[in-house]
């Protein structure tokens, strides 16, 4: 029956789950393919996983009217983000407040030929509301991040082209490498230095976690609540390969686990995952977003809102929360295909106030 639903060419709707597939466990088999599926109370955690999309198709909740105490008694490792959940995180701003209310951050990013990678991350840090902000970056990186950056403060590496020292640490409340910093024996060393004597979470993206995944040994003293910020290629260098998605959840639980760490695991749904193995799937975004820097603008993101004293958690869910709202508000003018990253930036100032609202 299946078989012959899926090769019949008609508009197919399912019920609470397409039929075939498992909620919390990787299907084999027939599987409806389902154009549309509506949802009894709550999606499914299968619902999450790309190895499915080909059979939920476009997915909306039913209320089915379970009282809220039996929903929020009932003890889940999976969360769907949204903004009501979200909206008490988000600090609010007195009269008396001036910059050093809001934090200092310090992003480490940038080599020859990688600047723009600095400049999207330095820009989207200060868009979070950030007090103040210092970014490292080569010499050779000063004029573009000067013209192009100008509200931003610069430490200059003695290198031309790419980091190899860590500046005096003891001013920032956050700091986030990894944007465009290249895999110099020099920069892996200088990263070394860096996860032995900062004391607080970092965020790591991009090249940071490329250099991790070459000496995983230095994953066990990087601070605890660090925030690390793959994609799902750079996570598989980081934990190896996986058979299926819920495979990779798990492996994802553990590292989160092992290392008292923070992973932001990028794609659709992003998934937010705890050091105590909570998911937390964000519900914005788009598939705009997936284009050059997108990246950097979010790592820019969390490390402003972890420098302005919010938790780690808080910092990474409220994070690709507005990342994501952004892009909705972007893609409204540009669509998918035309989306850069510097049009997320640019919708920033309206995801934080629709967020408010």
């Amino acid at each position: 029956m299946i078989k012959s639903i899926n090769s019949s060419g008609a508009i197919t709707l399912s019920i609470d789950i397409p039929s075939g597939l498992f909620a919390d466990t990787s299907s084999t088999g027939e599987i409806i393919r389902a154009d549309y599926t509506l949802s009894f109370q709550m999606p499914k955690l299968a619902f999450f996983m790309p190895e499915n999309d080909k059979y939920v198709g476009d997915w909306h909740i039913l209320d089915i009217g379970l009282h809220p105490d039996y929903i929020n008694d009932v003890k889940v490792k999976n969360y769907f983000l949204l903004k009501r959940d979200l909206q008490p995180t988000l600090k609010k701003r007195n009269k008396f407040d001036h910059k050093g209310s809001y934090g200092h951050a310090l992003i480490i990013a940038g080599s020859y030929g990688k600047m723009g990678a600095a400049i999207l991350a330095s820009k989207a840090c200060l868009r979070s509301g950030v007090g103040l902000l210092h970014t490292h970056i080569p010499k050779a990186g000063y004029e573009i991040m000067q013209t192009s950056v100008p509200e931003c403060m610069l430490s200059i590496d003695r290198y031309d082209n790419y980091f190899s020292e860590v500046p005096d640490l003891n001013m920032y409340s956050a700091v986030g490498i990894g944007s465009g910093l290249g895999m110099e024996k020099q920069s892996q060393m200088a990263l070394k230095l860096l996860i032995q004597n900062y004391q607080n979470p970092i965020v790591f993206d991009a090249d940071a976690l490329n250099i991790l995944a070459e000496n995983k040994t230095w994953l066990s003293f990087i601070p605890k609540g660090s925030i690390l910020t793959p994609h799902p290629k750079e996570f598989e260098r980081l934990v190896g390969k996986w058979s299926d998605d819920f495979e990779k959840m798990q492996m994802l639980r553990d590292f989160c686990f092992k290392y008292g760490i923070y992973v932001v695991l990028k794609g659709a749904y992003t998934c937010a995952c705890t050091p105590d193995g909570n998911c937390y799937f964000n519900s914005t975004g788009n598939p705009g977003m997936g284009t050059a820097g997108s990246g950097d603008v979010l790592t820019g993101l969390i490390t402003g809102l972890l420098a302005q004293g919010n938790t780690p958690g808080q910092a990474a869910t409220l994070g690709v929360y507005l990342h994501g709202l952004a892009g909705d508000l972007a893609v409204k003018k540009t669509g998918y295909e035309a989306m850069i990253a510097g049009d997320i930036i640019e919708k920033f100032g309206k995801a934080f106030r629709k967020f408010s609202n």
